[in-house]
């Protein structure tokens, strides 16, 4: 069996990074959701992951549960080029700015939590977090300047041609959008393009698509089905 089994495309960023990078790679592998935060949610999980979370890879018998561990493996199977940039310098900073993407930006994630199909007002704006934006907006402007200009793999993403980097921004780039935070110049010609790519505008239209809510209150998080349209 080969499947890669995700939370909410909608809320799950966690999810959403590897995702991308399995679907970049058209690999054949199954897709399963399994909605977050429901009564039975938990033991769900842990029926089929040592984690008891999401994302989780199963590759011939072997579970890979972490989103780095996926997207290296998943690199591994494919030719080169396709997931990390193919030149070693470009391939070593995209690896270095997606772990500061798996580990930092604290102050974003806790206040700007991601929902593709949402649209919220602007939160208030701490210290934090606005040397989160702030950082975010250089990396991705420098980025662009000096790697993204590259003639041998040409494009509109971080490294020019799509890598893994750009699968583990893109839930960043769905925050700056849905709490309307600032970008200007080459950091906001990026997100557009990522808007704009296919493989977001596809994985864009099943967020829309799906049926459960999350909610996030100061008693922690709770879920649900969205009534039908009349």
């Amino acid at each position: 069996m080969r499947k890669f089994i995700s939370g909410n495309l909608n809320y799950s960023s966690w999810s959403i990074r590897p995702l991308l990078v399995v679907r970049k790679a058209g690999l054949g592998i199954e897709e399963e959701i399994i909605p977050l935060d429901f009564p039975e949610t938990t033991a769900h999980l842990k029926e089929i992951s040592p984690t008891a979370k999401v994302p989780l890879l199963i590759w011939d018998g072997t579970e890979i549960w972490e989103s780095l561990a996926i997207t290296e493996f998943v690199a591994e199977l494919t030719e080169p080029g396709v997931i990390w940039p193919k030149d070693a310098t470009r391939r070593a900073i995209a690896r270095a700015v997606s772990s500061e993407m798996h580990a930092g930006f604290a102050a974003l994630r806790q206040a700007c939590s991601m929902d593709i199909r949402g649209r919220a007002p602007a939160p208030q704006m701490t210290q934090a977090l606005e040397a989160d934006i702030s950082r975010i907006q250089k990396m991705w402007s420098d980025l662009r300047e000096t790697h993204g200009q590259n003639t041998d793999e040409p494009g509109p993403f971080l490294f020019g041609a799509w890598s893994a980097a750009d699968a583990f921004y893109t839930p960043v780039v769905t925050r700056f959008r849905t709490f309307g935070l600032p970008l200007t110049g080459a950091a906001a010609d990026y997100a557009a393009a990522v808007l704009e790519d296919p493989l977001f505008t596809e994985l864009e239209a099943q967020a829309a698509a799906e049926p459960w809510w999350i909610s996030y209150g100061p008693e922690g998080r709770s879920s649900g089905y969205l009534k039908p349209e009349a």
